[in-house]
This record gives C-alpha cells, structure tokens and sequence, in this order.
C-alpha cells in the first residue's frame, strides 16, 4: 500500500488518545505550521495540509472507526487476492467498503478521498484549486467542441471564508483566475464561475474551509477558549477577546470561573446578508509558571491572608 500516512504519528498522540487530545495536539500544531504564520515556506504549508487532514479523520468516530480498520487491513497477507475493483465503482457507491480488502485500493489516497468525500484529483494547498480530471472530449475534438461543466475544490483559512473578497486561484490546466468571494462561505457551498469550465462550460468551485486552530464553528456561532489568569478572574477585569472582527474590549466579572461562558452577540458567523451568529467565549483560569521571586513572595503572602477555603465541606 502507497502513501500509507500515520495519522496518529503526525498529530503526536497515542492511538488510544481522546478527542480532547487530539484537539490540543492539532491545534498546536496547526498554529506552527499555517500558512500565514510560515509564507512562502511550502514545507510549512504541506505539512499543515497534513495535519489538518490527520485531524479531520481522527477528531469525527466514524472517519477514525474506518481509518482504524483499513490501517490494520492494508498489512495483512493475501488481500491481494481479492477481486480488485475499479476506481470508478468505489467513488460511484456500487461498491462499498465491506465489498472488498481494504487493500484493493490503488494507494491510500483514494481511500482517504472516499473517506472525507474529496475528489481523487482535488488535493492542492489552502489557496490553490484544481479542475476536476473526470471531464473528457472525443478524440480530435477541440475545447470549443467538447463545452462541459467542471468542477474544482478550493480550500481557504476559516479567515478568508468569514471576509470573503478577492481571492486568486491557480487550475490545473494552467489557468490562473481572480475571483470574486462572497463572505461567510461554509464547508460544501458551491460558487459557479460562468465561462470558466471546459470548452466554454461553467466552472464550480467547492468549498472548503480549514479547521481553525482556535475556533470552531457550530452553525453560525463560533466558539473559543481563552486564558485568563487568576487574579484577572478574582478581582475582574477588562481584557482583549480575540474576534473575526479583530480584539474586543471585554469586562470579565469578579469571580470568574474556568468553564463561565460570555456570549458576545452578533460576533459570530454571517447568517445570510445581514444576520449574524453570536460568539461563545469559554473562560479557562490559567495558573503561571516559572514565577519570578517578587510573584512568589506575592503569591506567599495572599496564601497567607486569604480566607478561601474551597475544600472546607470536603473534610
């Protein structure tokens, strides 16, 4: 089996890791390697490819269920003794997966096509878009004379999708278009580009956006976690929330608490022209390392002062 990728190595956890590992090794990860943090280093940029695959298949059950049991079909003896059937019967849905050895596909990549519902010929980095390769004419006949839709994936930063606007993208024929794209594009939604196909034909491109290292998109809102230290959720505070929109001057309450939700309303994700989601806002109460000598002291003399006792109904 080519190509064979081991997903588990690539996030750096275990096989046995939950899906909260998972999402923290993914999204450190992912903030080393995107694209706009590493430009023009396209090592960088194919290996967040990388990771933002691993994390597509192992973060959803069934995907890392079947991705499990084809890693553990492709190295067994004798699967090459099965019928193979042809690529087109796996991607028409006249075959399924317990209809033949997991091994019977060409190489790995069209089992992870099939997995993750992307075209054989659809894999290009987060701003680039290629034709599909299924569109063909007659023998001798010209562009003008075979005229046919096609298609191409284009996958961008949830950035990008959440402001739209100009976006250049190279094809695989060599083209290269400036495009025109609406704001708030969601994962599946289909853009026709009038003209651009094969021969004359229209061109559609599908969309495809990137897990966000920090945010993750439900409907149209969008939710994050962020930091706060301790004596911010003591004493309260006025603090800046990262936002689609750029920072956004927040008030947290006295007393705040690790798991205490602040909704910001509006900030979500675009809801048709004009509507939008809101953002939900998790708080999580970080405790510093590596304190200085005049922190520790500090530190000292509140825990001698405080009066706090969280455990006190526990004994």
């Amino acid at each position: 089996m080519e190509n064979f990728r081991n997903y588990y190595d690539i996030l750096g956890v275990p096989r046995a890791a939950t899906f909260s590992d998972i999402k923290q090794a993914y999204r450190k990860l992912a903030r080393q390697y995107h694209p706009d943090l590493n430009p023009g280093d396209q090592a960088a940029e194919d290996r967040f490819k990388m990771v933002s695959e691993a994390y597509t298949v192992l973060s959803d059950d069934e995907k890392r269920t079947q991705y499990e049991k084809f890693s553990e079909y492709w190295q067994q003896e004798g699967f090459k003794e099965t019928k193979k059937p042809g690529v087109g019967e796996i991607f028409s849905g006249r075959i399924s997966l317990e209809d033949f050895g997991f091994g019977e596909f060409p190489d790995f990549n069209l089992f992870v096509d099939q997995l993750i519902n992307r075209r054989p010929s659809a894999r290009r980095t987060a701003s680039e878009a290629s034709v599909a390769t299924d569109v063909s004419s007659s023998p001798g006949a010209t562009a003008t004379q075979a005229r046919r839709d096609a298609e191409a994936d284009l996958t961008i930063p949830l950035e990008k999708a959440f402001r739209g606007g100009r976006e250049r993208i190279r094809l695989e024929d060599g083209r290269s278009l400036e495009v025109n794209m609406p704001a708030g594009m969601v994962t599946g939604q289909r853009i026709r580009l009038r003209g651009q196909g094969v021969g004359g034909g229209n061109l559609y491109l599908r969309i495809q956006v990137d897990p966000h290292p920090f945010y993750t998109l439900q409907g149209n809102d969008l939710y994050c976690r962020v930091p706060i230290t301790p004596s911010e959720a003591a004493l309260g505070s006025t603090i800046d929330i990262p936002s689609l929109d750029g920072p956004l001057r927040t008030t947290l309450p006295q007393g705040a608490q690790t798991g205490q939700i602040i909704q910001l309303a509006g900030r979500g994700y675009p809801i048709g022209r004009e509507g939008r989601g809101d953002q939900i806002v998790e708080l999580a109460v970080v405790v510093p390392t590596g304190l200085s000598d005049r922190e520790k002291a500090l530190y000292e003399e509140l825990r001698q002062t405080e009066r706090f006792r969280p455990r006190s109904e526990l004994l």
